[in-house]
């Protein structure tokens, strides 16, 4: 099984999303830095985006060594709305004045038990996982109706389904990722916007790196038999993107290596 980062650096180009824009929230590193790579080896110039700027100078040097478009936004999701709506207008602008995709990526997940979640960690879930995708939406899907073309695709999680005994709201805001989904689609969806949500499973990635051995031990038994690469879930973020998921709605794409659906052993 190749690595997460050997696949990013030997993407295959094509033009599946030629002429498109998109904008990864959270893009600097893990799931979202995989996301606007592949988005940008298919065509589409991609906005990375993130609190560190030379992050995501980092990343969007890379994309564009390798052939692609990008272009840099810093941005601190936990901010106010009117702070936000301005950060999605400046968006727009940096892409040409027009978005095609938005890709709500960006997400923070403190985990411990209930009567241990710091305050400041319970704001910050709830500023970045829950009140920015609504925000963003609201300030940018309308023009995406107005001209009946447009996507958004959420990240969730898959434990945003399953009980757990530690990160009960980190998994409640997933949860109300995903109903934001489906009102969104029912709300957007007849005027041209398709709105779906991809949902990992245990995912490696430099946030949790510290985490290596529990994920090996979480994903043992089931169908991969390993954790997600972030580069396995900006494969399933791009199909939502093109063209081929023009019938896909409101729905969640679970690719989670089978840990929800199945076990092995």
């Amino acid at each position: 099984m190749q690595s997460n980062h050997d696949v990013l650096t030997a993407l295959p180009r094509d033009d599946r999303l030629a002429g498109r824009t998109a904008w990864v929230t959270g893009s600097t590193s893990g799931i979202g830095e995989a996301v606007a790579h592949v988005l940008a080896a298919s065509g589409a110039t991609v906005l990375v985006s993130g609190r560190d700027a030379a992050r995501a100078e980092a990343v969007a040097a890379a994309i564009t060594t390798a052939g692609g478009a990008a272009r840099t936004l810093v941005a601190d999701l936990a901010a106010p709305p009117a702070e936000l709506r301005a950060t999605a207008a400046r968006a727009v602008d940096l892409l040409g004045g027009r978005l095609d995709a938005l890709v709500n990526n960006a997400g923070v997940y403190p985990v411990s038990a209930t009567e241990d979640l710091a305050d400041d960690d319970l704001e910050a879930l709830l500023a970045v996982n829950v009140r920015a995708p609504h925000v963003l939406v609201g300030a940018l899907a309308p023009a995406m109706a107005e001209r009946g073309d447009g996507v958004v695709v959420d990240i969730g999680s898959w434990m945003a389904r399953v009980g757990s005994p530690f990160g009960a709201m980190y998994t409640a805001t997933k949860a109300a990722l995903e109903q934001l989904t489906r009102a969104w689609s029912a709300e957007y969806g007849p005027r041209g916007v398709r709105v779906n949500t991809v949902a990992p499973g245990a995912t490696a990635t430099p946030g949790n790196a510290e985490a290596a051995a529990v994920l090996e031990q979480m994903t043992a038994a089931t169908v991969a038999g390993r954790p997600v690469r972030p580069v396995d879930v900006a494969f399933a973020v791009r199909w939502l993107c093109t063209d081929e998921a023009a019938f896909v709605h409101g729905t969640t794409l679970d690719v989670d290596g089978g840990i929800l659906a199945a076990r092995v052993g």
